[in-house]
């Protein structure tokens, strides 16, 4: 009998962002219609809540087949993950005006000006973060599934 494995594997992977992004969506919510920002953040929304969940289901098949090669840990795994969704989310916003980078720091909706310093400041945080979540949520997934290593 098929088992599906990387079927598996692609439905946890996809569980945590598909929980979590309905929630920016309502904060998204609460900030444009009832805090009355007139930042346009749907175009920023758009991206991760179109390619992001995705991402994460085809990262985690490929640590399905890639770990009996390099026998890296699913927390390791996943967080290299934000170090490949940055530059890719950076490429789709500056390509849609969201983004624009100048010499010291980024503008952001043409409203908000953030420096370099914490651009890698939030990517540490982002790669603690991503590695604590697929070490804890999407391994124990991988394991209630009959997929972890």
């Amino acid at each position: 009998m098929n088992t599906h494995p990387f079927l598996r594997a692609f439905l946890a992977g996809t569980f945590v962002p598909t929980l979590i992004l309905p929630l920016l969506l309502v904060a998204f919510i609460v900030i444009r219609l009832v805090m009355k920002v007139q930042i346009p953040i749907e175009r920023g929304l758009i991206f991760p809540m179109a390619v992001v969940p995705a991402l994460w289901g085809l990262w985690n098949m490929l640590y399905l087949g890639w770990h009996e090669r390099t026998h890296l840990a699913v927390g390791p795994h996943g967080a290299i993950l934000p170090l490949l969704l940055a530059p890719l989310g950076a490429i789709v916003a500056t390509s849609l005006g969201i983004l624009h980078l100048g010499a010291t720091g980024f503008t952001w909706f043409q409203a908000c000006e953030v420096p370099y310093g914490f651009l890698a400041f939030g990517l540490c945080i982002g790669v603690a973060v991503y590695y604590l979540v697929w070490k804890y949520i999407v391994g124990y997934l991988n394991h209630v599934l009959g997929i972890a290593a």
